[in-house]
């Protein structure tokens, strides 16, 4: 048992350090990072009774359907949502990187049940490839929304495209992910490796512009 939750915890971990390492500026208190770490992993309940309730009703079942909305719009939504009314609206959030440190908080607090509730069902021999794939896919994709709800609070013109962009894009690359893994099946790595080695591209470009954006007055925008 102490095995498994080792194998399952350990990646999140590694990459929540990683990024937050990465926050040269001013560090975010471990509290509030801890906090929206918990609030993520408490996520995976509700989330997985509706996913379920969905699948028992026969709805959500064809592959694109069940990717994309099934999966990753509830899963994005809902991160995307608890972040807009917890750390979005917080004072600790006070820089564009900010928004990343939250966002892979949230992500990574989801991926960790999700990925202890796995290794549980299935083995530890899966630890590996979990880590590289999904945990580190929840960890881009909340990269991606604190980028722009980050871009949302601080200098930006259009705020509340930047808010939806927070929500859409994580979504859609989150259905493209788990589509890629239903309809491909065995040979799922063929494409998945690309696609991982993109998607983590574009997540420290945005990690870069993060930590250059200068710190700005917080746009006032109500949701």
């Amino acid at each position: 048992m102490l095995t498994i939750l080792s194998a399952a915890i350990a990646p999140a971990l590694a990459l929540l350090t990683f990024f937050y390492l990465k926050d040269r500026l001013e560090p975010e208190p471990l509290s509030m990072v801890l906090r929206t770490f918990l609030y993520g992993a408490l996520l995976v309940f509700p989330i997985m009774f509706i996913q379920y309730a969905l699948q028992a009703e026969g709805i959500g079942t064809p592959p694109i359907v069940y990717s994309f909305f099934t999966i990753g719009f509830l899963e994005e939504f809902f991160k995307w949502f608890i972040f807009l009314y917890t750390a979005f609206r917080h004072t600790e959030m006070d820089s564009v990187y900010d928004g990343i440190i939250y966002g892979v908080s949230i992500s990574l607090g989801f991926a960790t049940v999700e990925n202890v509730l796995y290794l549980f069902a299935h083995g530890v021999d899966y630890a590996f490839t979990r880590a590289l794939f999904p945990v580190s896919s929840h960890a881009l994709f909340g990269v991606l929304m604190g980028y722009y709800l980050g871009r949302a609070k601080f200098g930006s013109k259009h705020p509340r495209l930047r808010i939806a962009a927070a929500m859409l894009i994580p979504f859609l690359l989150h259905g493209f992910y788990d589509y890629i893994l239903v309809v491909v099946q065995f040979h799922w790595i063929y494409i998945q490796v690309p696609f991982m080695i993109i998607l983590w591209t574009i997540g420290l470009r945005k990690v870069r512009a993060a930590t250059n954006h200068p710190i700005e007055n917080i746009q006032t925008t109500k949701l």
